[in-house]
């Protein structure tokens, strides 16, 4: 088993929750982890009992215990880590989306070629269980030839301004949406989306992102053989609705068998006077929750648990033992950027878009 260090860029929950599972894992030896707030860095390194903290990315991307880097920066900060580790030959895990234009997603498919980059990107729905099955009974054929299919997800307003915050403009789409794209074309793999026409409704939001800004999105994607697919996001659901995370419904028809999952949640209700908290929104306590709902997962007797760490794991034992690794690779993150990118487009302005879009 190959020896790994491991540096963590970016801080904040998702880079702990990944930070996490590395320090669990029999093959990590070193850790480090930066972050624009150096006590955040700090905070993190001490819960993770890593070796070095920084406010400074490349300290801990050119330290030469690291050999491995986890990018969980927010999502405008995606490029610049990827395209340094890369060039220092070490492999990559980052945080979806690739980026947020096509121009700097060429920038890091350049690099990859360049320097002959190993990077994956993180679209944790592939691990969940029903979906890694899904894949499993397409991959064996028994639902013959998939002629269409349903992807939709619905989440709370809080979780779209907090979007927003955090990374200016974008949309729920870019943010989202885009796990749903990713499942879609791994599942239509060899198949791939050459138009798409998409429709979307703003609530208006307080926060300054803009009332253009569409909280619901849906939209149809045809694939090169004719199949099509239904797909849809939704921030619209109110602050004290009991999802903790994505609610969900993922459906496959094929000429020889079809697949509906259901991934609302509803048969799984806690409700509790002393409140539950949400994973991503720390202010936001509920009485009445979706128990499982929370899309990376869910602590449990001291244990992370979930897609996303399952995606950790894999990607670490990937590197540790060259076992095969399913996570997204930088093409397909690049595929379901310019599909997002194109469902806006068509959104906004109305028109049918094909594929390629023009960069």
């Amino acid at each position: 088993m190959k020896e790994l260090g491991i540096a963590i860029v970016g801080s904040g929950r998702m880079g702990e929750l990944r930070g996490h599972m590395a320090k669990m894992h029999p093959a990590v030896r070193f850790l480090a982890c930066s972050d624009v707030n150096a006590d955040r860095a700090q905070a993190v390194a001490n819960k993770i009992g890593a070796q070095l903290f920084s406010s400074d990315n490349s300290r801990v991307i050119r330290h030469p215990e690291v050999n491995a880097v986890i990018v969980s920066a927010s999502e405008n900060f995606h490029v610049a880590p990827v395209l340094e580790a890369i060039e220092l030959g070490k492999p990559v895990l980052c945080e979806k989306p690739i980026a947020l234009s096509l121009q700097e997603a060429d920038q890091v498919m350049e690099g990859i070629k360049r320097h002959n980059g190993d990077v994956r990107y993180g679209y944790s729905r592939r691990f969940k269980h029903r979906y890694l099955s899904t894949k499993e009974q397409i991959a064996s054929g028994r639902l013959g030839r998939l002629v269409g299919g349903h992807a939709r997800a619905y989440n709370l307003r809080a979780q779209a301004r907090q979007g927003a915050k955090r990374t200016k403009g974008m949309t729920p789409v870019v943010y989202s949406l885009t796990y749903y794209i990713d499942l879609m074309c791994w599942f239509f793999e060899g198949n791939p989306v050459i138009e798409v026409f998409g429709r979307g409704q703003s609530m208006g939001r307080g926060d300054g992102a803009g009332e253009s800004v569409h909280d619901v999105t849906w939209a149809i994607l045809k694939c090169a053989d004719g199949a099509v697919i239904n797909t849809g996001i939704c921030y619209a659901l109110p602050e004290k609705y009991p999802s903790r995370g994505l609610s969900t419904r993922v459906e496959l028809i094929g000429s020889e068998g079809l697949i509906m999952l259901d991934g609302d949640n509803t048969d799984q209700i806690m409700y509790t006077e002393r409140g539950i908290p949400h994973v991503h929104l720390p202010d936001q306590d509920a009485n009445m929750v979706f128990l499982g709902s929370s899309t990376p997962g869910q602590w449990a007797l001291g244990e992370f648990w979930g897609p996303l760490a399952t995606e950790t794991r894999a990607w670490l034992d990937y590197l540790a033992t060259g076992n095969s690794c399913v996570l997204a690779t930088a093409q397909d993150a690049r595929r379901n950027l310019e599909i997002s990118l194109a469902i806006e487009h068509s959104e906004y302005t109305g028109e049918l878009v094909r594929l390629p879009l023009e960069t």
